[in-house]
């Protein structure tokens, strides 16, 4: 269930705005990403030079690099029209380039795995020569990683290692134990790649001499299994008589994870070893190499993950020297942990010890040399250090949790907001440290992308979003509020109001939440989605993020520990009282909408709302923490063994018997992630007790809903429930 990662690229989708009066859109216009999301830039990615950055053209058709100051093209690195050689390719849906720049790895015909993997066809593209090779010619290849120097490419082929020889042309396998289901060797398992975002578990060390490689052995972890039904998405959905068989490992809370260790092969030895991570350790979020890519820098956990420990190791002795080591009472922040960035003397990392999440510098010894950034105020995310000036940049919740801001600090601990500006804005910053490209919006202001130097002076505008910004002008707007929750504490809220909204009119309420710990949904941020359809509709839409949401203090977020869905909910009932409270809103016609987390609270809340609440849509919800995966759920809840009598308060299949309102529960079927046996075991319950509900199964879809129509045809389904239940 996870919500947000750093990401090491700055990415965002690339569309182009129609044109049209914002009172004729559509209801693919609100609901659909593919058209209501804003024009961006692709895949940009700074270059070593630290004067350009690359991103991939309109057409998707090449690799272009763009001057920092100017923000005009200067170069070409790939285009398909142009190369040489017998081996051509027609599109291409990614890429990385080589550390000496003279490589590029891209990769086309993916085929998804789960959230964020996927196997492909990969190709190394010689900029000089101007020609490509096929890293392999055997099937398809996944987590592909390409050496420094662009010789050599790792990849994972049937849970196997391969290194790939560009030179020479082999193609050699380094790991001969990988089974499916049983043994996985450089890529992820569905744990690790949905809870810690890993994508590829293969390094190479700096001088390509040697790479190191995570090991999943998985041969005690469940085997989860569900039939595979086909969609009409599909190009032959007909074409199977019988539904397949989905089966893949999911440890659900309570059950074996995945044993993980580490290893290092040496390509001129062609020796394998196992490097020497103490005992006890749970999980490996974490592994690279450090700035001189020379010794590997290690995070562990254990299972409570609220214990850290960094272990600097030698590949060659295997020996590991633990560094660092952090502990708390409730669960340490994958998203302060994940804040680091290994230098060639030290590093940066985050840490919400003092209560807020900030960054801090060591020494490989495990020396603190600085606590950089500190305050009543978050870091949420850092970008890097200037070398010449000393400078640090990050962003942060200086001028309030709803907002975020890019930020220096120099080594006297002066911080200054390069732009002093409520909204959202965030970085992406040359190699130098001495661009970056900003991207900011704000509540009613779609983003805006400009190209400034490291004192945040504008440079060039790149995209302004005009066209779509004239697109939306008139469609409903988000409004930013606090409320009070029943212990008087402030909770950040907004509200959407119908565009012909009168206020001498009373109009049904819909509160539509997320509000899992650590997540924050109620920022000063640009977002047109399906809820804004709604509120076109005359529904006036809330949003509050109560206690257990993040970028606030650590007492906030933590205090739900133990006990998921109890102070959430009590937060959102209090907030629907004040909300009924108002003139324009009509209290006998509030209901509640959410998704995943928030599908898990729309079931808390009709169970626990007394009536107050007279209908309720839950998509894709957890019905039982104990149905759903460890990682997440132990992180706030401990294991079932741990912690019976919490597990049993936080289900929702105990507040069956409570609940009034109607309910319309919603899922796909080949939801891999909150499993549709979530929603079956929930409804077979209500049938037991004899209650009345509506329920949608959504054919061979998977949790966010992402082909075809689906998105939109969800929200005319909630649009028509609401209106019988809700519409007078």
């Amino acid at each position: 269930m996870k919500r947000i990662f750093k990401s090491v690229i700055f990415i965002v989708s690339f569309l182009i705005a129609g044109t049209g009066q914002c009172f004729s859109l559509t209801p693919e216009e609100y609901c659909q990403p593919k058209q209501n999301s804003p024009s961006g830039i692709k895949e940009m990615r700074p270059m070593s030079d630290g004067l350009t950055y690359s991103a991939i053209t309109e057409d998707g058709k090449a690799i272009k690099t763009y001057d920092y100051k100017s923000g005009k093209c200067v170069n070409t690195l790939f285009d398909i029209n142009t190369v040489k050689g017998d081996l051509k390719i027609d599109s291409f849906s990614g890429y990385t380039i080589s550390n000496n720049g003279k490589k590029i790895l891209l990769w086309n015909d993916t085929q998804k795995i789960y959230r964020n993997s996927f196997t492909a066809q990969y190709f190394v593209y010689d900029i000089m020569r101007g020609t490509l090779k096929r890293v392999s010619e055997q099937g398809k290849q996944r987590g592909a990683v390409i050496s420094h120097d662009g010789r050599m490419v790792a990849y994972t082929r049937d849970n196997n290692i391969f290194i790939s020889n560009l030179d020479y042309g082999t193609d050699k396998p380094i790991t001969k134990d990988g089974e499916i289901n049983k043994i996985i060797n450089g890529v992820p398992d569905w744990s690790y790649e949905e809870e810690f975002g890993m994508n590829t578990a293969i390094r190479w060390n700096g001088d390509d001499t040697s790479l190191v490689y995570m090991k999943f052995d998985e041969s005690e972890v469940p085997t989860y299994s569900f039939d595979n039904y086909k969609s009409f998405c599909e190009t032959e959905p007909l074409s199977d008589p019988y539904p397949s068989q989905y089966r893949y490992k999911y440890p659900l809370a309570g059950f074996p994870n995945s044993k993980v260790s580490l290893h290092s092969y040496n390509l001129d030895t062609r020796a394998t070893k196992k490097m020497d991570i103490p005992e006890g350790i749970e999980y490996i979020p974490m592994f690279d190499f450090d700035g001189n890519g020379k010794d590997l820098i290690v995070l562990t956990l254990n299972r409570n993950q609220n214990h850290l420990q960094i272990y600097k190791v030698n590949i060659g002795s295997t020996v590991a020297k633990q560094i660092l080591e952090e502990r708390n009472e409730t669960w340490l922040n994958p998203s302060a942990y994940h804040m680091i960035d290994l230098g060639t003397t030290s590093f940066i990392i985050g840490s919400e010890r003092s209560g807020y999440c900030h960054l801090y510098e060591y020494d490989y010894n495990g020396t603190l040399l600085r606590q950089i950034t500190k305050g009543d105020w978050n870091v949420t995310d850092y970008y890097g250090k200037n070398t010449k000036t000393g400078k640090y940049y990050f962003q942060c919740t200086k001028l309030g949790a709803v907002n975020r801001n890019v930020a220096s600090v120099d080594l006297k601990g002066v911080i200054a907001l390069l732009n002093n500006q409520d909204g959202f804005e965030s970085a992406s910053f040359s190699s130098n440290m001495e661009y970056y490209v900003r991207t900011y919006s704000n509540a009613v202001q779609p983003p805006v992308y400009s190209i400034c130097n490291a004192t945040g002076k504008l440079i060039a505008e790149l995209q302004n979003n005009k066209v779509y910004a004239d697109k939306y002008a008139s469609a409903p707007k988000k409004e930013l509020l606090t409320i009070k929750n029943s212990t008087g504490e402030l909770m950040n809220a907004y509200i959407i109001k119908p565009a012909d909204f009168n206020s001498s009119q009373k109009y049904p309420l819909l509160m539509y939440q997320y509000n899992g710990p650590g997540s924050q949904d109620v920022l000063n941020r640009w977002k047109m989605e399906g809820v804004y359809y709604l509120a076109s509709m005359g529904y006036i839409i809330a949003m509050v993020d109560g206690r257990g949401t993040g970028n606030r203090s650590c007492e906030w977020s933590r205090c739900v520990y133990g006990k998921l869905g109890e102070y959430e909910t009590e937060d959102q009932l209090s907030a629907i009282r004040y909300l009924s409270t108002l003139p324009y809103i009509d209290a006998d016609r509030i209901g509640c909408f959410g998704w995943s987390y928030g599908g898990y609270m729309t079931l808390m809340e009709l169970g626990s709302s007394n009536g107050l609440i007279k209908a309720g849509v839950a998509m894709a919800p957890v019905t039982d923490w104990r149905y759903y995966d460890s990682i997440y759920t132990e992180r706030y809840m401990g294991t079932p063994q741990q912690n019976e009598s919490g597990y049993n308060k936080a289900s929702a299949l105990n507040k069956t018997g409570t609940l009034k309102g109607r309910l319309l529960i919603m899922s796909g079927t080949s939801d891999d992630n909150v499993h549709f046996y979530n929603t079956l075991k929930y409804t077979s319950k209500l049938n037991y007790e004899g209650k009345i509900f509506d329920m949608m199964a959504l054919t061979g879809f998977e949790h966010s809903l992402g082909m075809c129509n689906a998105r939109t045809m969800l929200f005319k389904k909630i649009l028509d429930f609401l209106d019988t239940n809700l519409k007078k």
